[in-house]
């Protein structure tokens, strides 16, 4: 007869204790859970909703400016031809009687309006219209002539030292190559530009505030840089227009493509602009 055996039920594994450890100081346990948590990453604050829907609202706007239709080149020529029609001799607004004052005007323009340098070089350019007179007055008089400019102290400095180099490197002449030019105390790749634009009829593209503003809402030139927005320009504009270009851009957007509210009524481009805001 076949033995007959039945299924064991399985024994129950025995639970192993862990082995105690020394006692932890008191607060020890909340410092590493504080820690911990420290380290663990932090869930954003406010309502999960509302980020969410300000994330997917800002992409169709990147995605608008990147699909923006570029400007044609007959866009292009129709806006200077625009521009030339309504200003044929558009003038810089900073007074100067020859390059030099030119020089120490748009040196002294920097981070001041034309109109605030204007009112303090009336009297010092009337006393000292070459590199040899202001070197003369001295950095102290100087100083008294522009204390109503932005940085006067700076800009007084500069304009003896730049001064001193004209005498000594250029013969008391103003330099025509934009290297040169910028190797002077305080000018710049701007100041360079609108010297040689200004004083030599070289077709440079000046970008200030203004013209940066307008290459980038219109669409004209886009760029991160005012570099960027020059070569752009340089790129693009017709060399006929490029004489008296940034003078036709400057004016636009000091009255008409203004930073906080544009004119877009009173806009000679309107029709031509890419700027999706636009009122007009």
């Amino acid at each position: 007869m076949a033995k007959i055996t039945r299924p064991q039920r399985a024994k129950p594994v025995p639970v192993r204790k862990v082995a105690k450890t020394a006692k932890a100081a008191p607060g020890s346990a909340s410092k590493t859970t504080a820690k911990q948590a420290a380290k663990a990453p932090k869930k954003p604050a406010g309502k999960p909703a509302k980020v969410a829907a300000k994330a997917t609202a800002a992409k169709p706007a990147k995605t608008a400016l990147k699909a923006t239709r570029p400007w044609t080149p007959a866009e292009i020529r129709e806006a200077f031809s625009r521009f030339a029609q309504a200003n044929p001799e558009p003038k810089g607004e900073l007074e100067h009687l020859n390059p030099y004052t030119l020089l120490v005007a748009v040196v002294l323009s920097a981070q001041a309006t034309d109109a605030g340098v204007n009112k303090a070089t009336r009297p010092l350019f009337a006393v000292a219209d070459t590199p040899q007179k202001m070197i003369a007055l001295g950095e102290d008089t100087v100083r008294d002539y522009i204390k109503t400019v932005g940085l006067f102290r700076t800009k007084a400095k500069n304009v003896i030292a730049l001064s001193q180099k004209l005498i000594n490197e250029f013969g008391g002449e103003v330099p025509r190559t934009r290297a040169e030019l910028e190797s002077l105390p305080g000018a710049g790749r701007k100041t360079a530009n609108v010297v040689l634009n200004m004083a030599f009829g070289e077709h440079t593209m000046a970008v200030d505030t203004h013209v940066f503003r307008v290459g980038n809402r219109t669409g004209l030139a886009p760029g991160k840089t005012p570099l960027e927005v020059e070569l752009g320009l340089e790129k693009v504009i017709p060399a006929e227009f490029m004489l008296h270009a940034h003078h036709w851009l400057i004016l636009h957007g000091r009255y008409t493509c203004l930073a906080r509210k544009p004119r877009c009524e009173l806009c000679l481009i309107k029709d031509l602009c890419r700027w999706p805001e636009k009122t007009a």
